[in-house]
């Protein structure tokens, strides 16, 4: 057919997959014109119909396969001028350099870590690895205990995992018995959850204070954290609301009042003009007796730094701390 010709030979030119698409649609569309020729088969008799639906069908193949054929080298096209056009020479001398204050991760580590070191706690790391004591059991939290399903784990083989917390740090230096503890533990913890304020791994600060009783209660906890989030946020309204963890009993969740709209209310806070920032309590004794410690008492806190970053440098979606988009980056 006279049109089939011309129609292979758009599609050969074609200079882009809307020409394309446009192209298939008045073919093989509605109003297309294979389709029409299709429609047209009733009206001719048996032996002309055999011939010419075996013509049609032919075209048809020959035509989605050129298509097809098209399509993808528009494909690879368009996405090689999109490589190109984002590529960046990094052999290039830029004169007017700025230089790097830091990731806003690493601004708030410093930040946190500065308020602590200047009380007098000193600084704990342990492994990315642990085994289940001391990332569950030690903390209260036996086999198929149902808090477990609080935390989205990444197992291994033997009882080995990725910690869910940096709270294995604060077993690992009790089972010392050096007292008193005064410790803050910071790194990167793993737990399987992904969207706009969870990721698959992010960062905690925890804080622990162990002494002979009966030097440590919950009012000393409760003035610690008070000084911290003001040093933080500035001037801001602090309520302390009872909750629940395995590893300390009293526990509370830690709010601020909200630092957008001044707890009048807005879409951050969800209208109720608190903020939460830390989780907190004082330390349960069946922690201190998996570590084997007797007659002491302490607390225990624990932060989130993406948690702090995003509101202090008003970033609404964690994944933008891990995806190295420059916009972001370079207000840093």
């Amino acid at each position: 057919m006279e049109w089939e010709k011309e129609i292979t030979n758009k599609i050969q030119n074609a200079n882009s997959l809307t020409e394309l698409e446009e192209l298939r649609l008045s073919i093989f569309g509605k109003k297309g014109k294979l389709t029409s020729e299709f429609s047209n088969l009733k009206n001719l008799n048996d032996n002309d119909k055999k011939d010419k639906a075996r013509l049609l069908n032919e075209m048809k193949t020959n035509l989605e396969n050129l298509i097809f054929d098209t399509k993808n080298k528009l494909k690879t096209l368009e996405l090689e001028q999109k490589i190109q056009s984002e590529a960046i020479d990094v052999s290039l001398f830029k004169n007017n350099f700025s230089p790097s204050y830091g990731h806003p991760i690493n601004l708030i580590f410093d930040k946190i870590i500065d308020y602590f070191i200047g009380a007098s706690f000193a600084i704990k790391y342990g492994p990315l690895v642990e085994n289940d004591f001391y990332n569950f059991e030690a903390l209260n939290l036996p086999k198929f205990h149902p808090a477990r399903d609080m935390q989205d784990t990444f197992y291994f083989n033997d009882s080995m995992l990725l910690r869910t917390h940096t709270s294995p740090v604060q077993i690992r230096t009790m089972e010392q018995g050096k007292l008193p503890i005064r410790i803050i533990s910071p790194g990167a913890v793993f737990r399987r959850d992904y969207d706009m304020t969870h990721s698959p791994m992010f960062h905690q600060i925890e804080g622990l204070v162990v002494d002979e009783n009966p030097k440590i209660n919950f009012a000393n906890l409760k003035y610690i954290l008070e000084d911290f989030l003001t040093y933080i946020f500035g001037d801001i309204k602090i309520r302390f609301r009872s909750s629940y963890f395995p590893f300390t009993e009293p526990s509370a969740e830690v709010d601020i009042s909200c630092i957008f709209c001044k707890g009048s209310g807005c879409r951050v806070c969800s209208h109720t003009g608190w903020l939460e920032v830390l989780g907190c309590g004082v330390v349960n004794n069946n922690v201190f007796n998996a570590v084997g410690l007797k007659n002491v008492s302490g607390y225990a806190f624990g932060m989130g730094v993406e948690r702090f970053a995003m509101l202090l440098y008003g970033v609404n979606d964690l994944r933008s701390f891990f995806e190295t988009d420059l916009r972001l980056l370079e207000q840093f």
